[in-house]
């Protein structure tokens, strides 16, 4: 990989202890908390030029100074490309606003923005010399490690919800994962690797339990900032379960930040979850620093089905230092924008997505968001992913269209 990437050690997000990058690391044992890859920025800012990047094959790699892996032979690849930036021209419009995008993550290996941060993190491992890895999923993470542990040659248990949607199940058992079906919800899933990886020999993939999944999710941040040449939006809408992708991007702007390639202010960040499972906006609300576990947690949005993310903090704090905040909606407006994005935009989005443009009409209303304001939503999946969803979405009563 020429030139090489600029990551200098890793760093514990809560107490600042340094941690050497050429080993296989996890977490902060001591703080319990996640793990951040640091570079040599001054550095990069010196060395690279917007330009270099441009000039390169688009996709996430293009970014590899600014990337975790060491030697371009162990890329993993099914082809990540770099992900459209969509205008919302009719709907947007009808609901008062001028100019909302979506950055729509469907086209990636595996059909979901999850193919960033495995990608990442199995090319890193395989680097490491990891021989075996595992991970708990609300779904589309197994489907997505499946893919690049068998595209590796690397060994891939999963364990996921008994009531997964089935898409995400048959493509994590196709692509040769050992599956374990489990009773509950992705932290019980959590709680059953946890009890066979010493015996086992797992290395956990789990949401920020290792670093490098967090930087293959930051090249949402980077994509987006080259796409809108460098002039980031005034609010970004993120779907948050785990929320590695709104950290990763906070992450990626600070990063850009320092490397003064940013041309105007960063932009509010704003998590969206389901009212069946939102530990994160309860805890904004309250202005706690972290979340409370979110009993009894059930939404239509399986990626949202997380009582308590890993990384609840880092979210937390990236929603204060941007001015954001955090939002809930319920299944019933999810299910609603699905159909009305498809309808109007011709956009079959996954309900996660499709919560952020809920969530988007709600802001309006309540003039927490201006008119004028550039906002980008994120579009974490493919809709065509879930068909039961879609299949309850098509029998919805609404004004135009068959059904």
């Amino acid at each position: 990989m020429s030139p090489q990437s600029l990551l200098t050690h890793l760093e514990c997000s809560q107490c600042g202890k340094k941690f050497a990058h050429s080993e296989l690391q996890t977490f902060c044992a001591a703080c319990n908390q996640p793990l951040v890859a640091c570079y040599d920025l001054d550095q990069a800012g010196h060395l690279l030029t917007r330009e270099m990047w441009r000039q390169r094959p688009a996709g996430m790699w293009r970014y590899r100074e600014l990337l975790p892996l060491q030697r371009e032979e162990n890329i993993v690849t099914l082809g990540e490309v770099m992900t459209p930036l969509l205008s919302l021209r009719s709907i947007a419009g009808q609901a008062g606003l001028q100019n909302v995008w979506v950055k729509d993550e469907a086209p990636l290996p595996t059909g979901s923005f999850k193919a960033r941060g495995m990608a990442m993190a199995v090319s890193r491992a395989r680097e490491l010399g990891v021989r075996s890895v595992a991970v708990p999923t609300a779904g589309n993470a197994g489907g997505a490690l499946a893919a690049y542990s068998a595209r590796a040659g690397l060994p891939c248990f999963v364990f996921m919800p008994k009531d997964v949607p089935r898409s995400n199940l048959l493509e994590t058992q196709l692509a040769g994962a050992d599956v374990t079906l489990v009773d509950g919800i992705i932290s019980d899933c959590g709680k059953q690797l946890a009890a066979g990886k010493a015996q086992h020999g797992w290395f956990d993939m789990s949401t920020l339990k290792e670093p490098y999944r967090l930087e293959g999710k930051k090249t949402m941040g980077l994509e987006l900032a080259e796409q809108l040449d460098w002039d980031l939006p005034d609010v970004i809408l993120y779907p948050t379960g785990g929320g590695t992708g709104l950290i990763g991007m906070w992450k990626a702007f600070a990063e850009l930040k320092q490397m003064n390639w940013l041309t105007g202010a960063l932009p509010r960040m704003i998590a969206v979850q389901s009212s069946g499972c939102d530990p994160i906006t309860r805890a904004f609300d309250n202005g706690a620093p972290d979340s409370q576990f979110f009993e009894n947690a059930n939404t239509v949005a399986a990626g949202l089905r997380v009582p308590k993310a890993f990384g609840d903090k880092l979210i937390l704090k990236a929603l204060q230092e941007s001015g954001g905040l955090a939002i809930s909606v319920s299944d019933d407006e999810i299910m609603a924008a699905v159909a009305e994005l498809a309808e109007a935009e011709g956009l079959v989005v996954c309900p996660e997505g499709a919560a952020t443009w809920a969530a988007l009409k709600h802001l309006a209303e309540r003039n927490q968001v201006d008119k004028q304001d550039r906002v980008v939503l994120f579009n974490t999946g493919s809709g065509l992913k879930y068909p039961e969803v879609m299949q309850q979405v098509a029998g919805i009563d609404r004004p135009h269209g068959s059904h």
